[in-house]
């Protein structure tokens, strides 16, 4: 098979997403025969850096030995039975090491597929909780300007990126919006910590007004992805805290995107000190390899749906929910961070990436570079509508697959790139930058 040839019929049966598709026209679909590693190769032999990390799935490069070892075993034994009167040891052995990363504050685990799928589970719980506790009118929901969480009816209405949510906004029930924290946010003279009080306050603000119906303040802990990698420090999670605390608010933590070690820490909300009442996790935690979602949430939420009666307990289901395959390798997953002290090694290759990084940092048509653990971000300088195809194009004719957000390039790549691979990622930066921007 040729890289044409799966082009053609894919271009026939399949519609992509995140896509306008007509845009294929002009920027081909990139075929994929195979990958290892941090590498991706299409069926002419070309290879390409993921940069990425497949949509920030891939943690430890395509392949991992370990993981695939796990997985063929389990395939040996039980590939899939439904959790819904039935239990199997790879979901048991996965909550319980969960609940011991998050220092037991959290527990009890409740599966999905996919990062949407467990932001709709945790705003359900939420607003379900407060309904079992005798407070109805608590349903409503509380989320960052600038937030994404995904593209679901019930994430939508907490989203607040344009783009994907006003084709749907007749079918939504809106959150409130407040500011961001965003470090960018501060202006000349001041910190990013100067921003996360000025938010902070403006939370403050609107709980003091309208807790009565919050049910829940939903957050990307320390990086707001997928609305341009807005990177805020952690004193805004120590306040919101304590906010949601005063008012009888949950907090909802989406780490879909930040957890399993990107930010740094193992959990991003560790770094503030604090422990939210619901926690949804995705991507990493099966190292890249099968979808998995969960939401662990605290005894105390647990507990109000405990009853006799039936109404009163979570019915929701998914027919795949905690599928031990995906459960295996996402304890293969832990096993990997665990022995081989990847938040130690993370942070000796971030280090090796941003002095690789510093003529980003220093280059005058960009703005704003910053960094947070496995993650890096900056501005375009240009007011080009098509920046992001044309960036995406020039990297790749260079060997590097990066996709940015409008005019904000990242970087968000595997845990295991080499010097020789870091010094290619910003090599292929600037060369696509050069002739982009030229």
């Amino acid at each position: 098979m040729s890289n044409a040839d799966l082009l053609r019929r894919s271009l026939a049966a399949v519609w992509h997403p995140c896509t306008q598709m007509k845009e294929h026209e002009s920027l081909p679909l990139l075929p994929i025969r195979r990958a290892q590693g941090p590498w991706l190769e299409d069926f002419n032999g070309h290879r390409y850096l993921d940069g990425i990390s497949s949509w920030w799935t891939n943690l430890f490069g395509h392949g991992h030995p370990r993981i695939v070892a796990a997985l063929r075993e389990q395939l040996e034994t039980l590939d899939h039975v439904m959790l819904a009167g039935f239990t199997h040891e790879p979901v048991v052995a996965l909550s319980e090491r969960l609940a011991a990363l998050a220092g037991h504050a959290l527990g009890h685990c409740f599966y999905a597929s996919d990062g949407a799928a467990a932001v709709e589970i945790a705003l359900k719980m939420s607003c379900h909780y407060w309904r079992n506790s005798g407070r109805p009118r608590k349903n409503r929901f509380l989320a960052l300007a600038g937030g994404y969480h995904g593209e679901t009816l019930g994430a939508l209405a907490v989203t607040d990126v344009p783009l994907f949510r006003n084709a749907y906004a007749p079918l939504l029930r809106p959150a409130a919006i407040v500011p961001s924290p965003d470090g960018r946010r501060a202006g000349p003279g001041r910190t990013a910590r100067d921003a996360a009080l000025d938010a902070a306050r403006a939370l403050e603000s609107h709980l003091e007004r309208h807790h009565a119906e919050t049910a829940a303040l939903i957050v990307e802990p320390l990086v707001q992805c997928a609305g341009g990698m807005a990177m805020h420090d952690a004193e805004y999670l120590r306040r919101a805290r304590a906010l949601c605390d005063r008012h009888g608010v949950h907090l909802i933590a989406d780490e879909i995107a930040v957890g399993c070690g990107r930010s740094g820490s193992f959990f991003a909300h560790e770094q503030a000190g604090i422990a939210p009442d619901f926690l949804c996790l995705s991507k990493g935690i099966t190292g890249g390899t099968l979808p998995l979602s969960l939401v662990m949430t605290t005894d105390a939420v647990y507990e109000a749906f405990y009853d006799d009666e039936v109404a009163r307990g979570f019915l929701h289901s998914h027919s795949y929910t905690g599928n031990p395959l995906a459960c295996r390798a996402a304890l293969a997953t832990l096993d990997i961070f665990e022995e081989e002290d990847v938040l130690a090694a993370n942070r000796r290759l971030a280090a090796q990436i941003s002095r690789a990084a510093a003529p980003l940092a220093a280059d005058p048509r960009l703005a704003d570079f910053r960094n947070t653990g496995m993650i890096w971000a900056f501005e375009a300088k240009t007011g080009d509508a098509r920046f992001a195809r044309r960036f995406q194009q020039e990297a790749l004719a260079r060997g590097v697959l990066l996709r940015p957000l409008g005019n904000t390039v990242y970087f968000m790549p595997p845990y295991v790139l080499g010097e020789e691979e870091a010094g290619l990622l910003v090599a292929a930066t600037l060369g696509a930058l050069d002739a982009v921007l030229a």
